[in-house]
This record gives C-alpha cells, sequence and structure tokens, in this order.
C-alpha cells in the first residue's frame, strides 16, 4: 500500500538525513491528510492506492508549472528544488506510457465505448481515467482522443 510505503521512505530519509527527500514525502503526505479530512468531512472512505496516484499526478503537474514560471523569473535555485521534489513524487507513479501506449490504449476506449463522435469524448476519457490512473497525462489524452474521434 502506498500509505506503508510513504511513512517506511520517510524513516529511511530521515536515517540518512535526505532532506531533498524527506521534506517531498512530507509535502506528499501533509497533501494525502487534507483530502482524507475532505473525504472524511464527505463522509467517504479515505483515498485508495488509485486516488492517491492522481492526488501524486496532480502535485507533480503543479511542480512543472512552478519551474516554468522559476526558470523564466530566472530563479534557477527554486526550479532546482521543484524537480528534487517532482523525482521524488514521480517514483511512487507507475511508469507512463509513451504516445504509442497511449494512443493505442485510447483505441482500444473507443471501441469499448462505441464512441462515434466528439460527443461520446467524455465516455472515452472516463473509460481511460477507470484504467490508467497514474500512467498517462490525461490533458495531453484528451487532445489524442479528439484527433481520433471521428469529427461531426
Amino acid at each position: 500500500m502506498l500509505r506503508d510505503r510513504f511513512t517506511a521512505e520517510m524513516k529511511e530519509a530521515m536515517k540518512a538525513g535526505d532532506k531533498g527527500k524527506l521534506g517531498a514525502i512530507r509535502l506528499i503526505q501533509a497533501a494525502l491528510k487534507d483530502k482524507d479530512i475532505e473525504a472524511r468531512g464527505n463522509g467517504k472512505e479515505p483515498l485508495s492506492d488509485e486516488e492517491i496516484l492522481a492526488l501524486l499526478q496532480k502535485m507533480v503537474k503543479q511542480r512543472q508549472e512552478s519551474i516554468a514560471m522559476y526558470e523564466q523569473g530566472g530563479r534557477q535555485e527554486l526550479a532546482d528544488q521543484e524537480k528534487n521534489e517532482v523525482a521524488v513524487i514521480s517514483a511512487y507513479l507507475p511508469k507512463q506510457m509513451s504516445e504509442d501506449e497511449t494512443k493505442a490504449a485510447i483505441q482500444a476506449a473507443i471501441a469499448e465505448t462505441g464512441a462515434a463522435s466528439m460527443k461520446d469524448m467524455g465516455k472515452v476519457v472516463a473509460a481511460l481515467r477507470a484504467k490508467y490512473v497514474g500512467q498517462m497525462d490525461f490533458a495531453k489524452a484528451s487532445g489524442l482522443v479528439k484527433d481520433m474521434l471521428p469529427k461531426g
């Protein structure tokens, strides 16, 4: 389970004196705790591993946006810190699918859902999200789905 892995690796980072990794894992645990509290407030269970992967993916995306802004602003030390966090967080995500693998998955989802036009894009993306959480960039996948669905 991912939660146990976070705790174990946080202890390892403490023992090793790896402040960068320790800080990144603490950020993950803080975000996870916030989401768990939010879920409990809504009467839901704590986050599943799939939901945790989606949260991690969102954290990586936020940091990538920050890196771009820091580099534009000439703040390389902050960009480097964000890059280190991305590396730690990404280590918990499954291997990302290549563009060819993503296209094959989209083709399969289109066939599976019987999508015939752009109106069915939501069904296709939902099917992809159900199967490939943490494995593909859904922003890029949505663009590919648009290209691959028949127009009309």
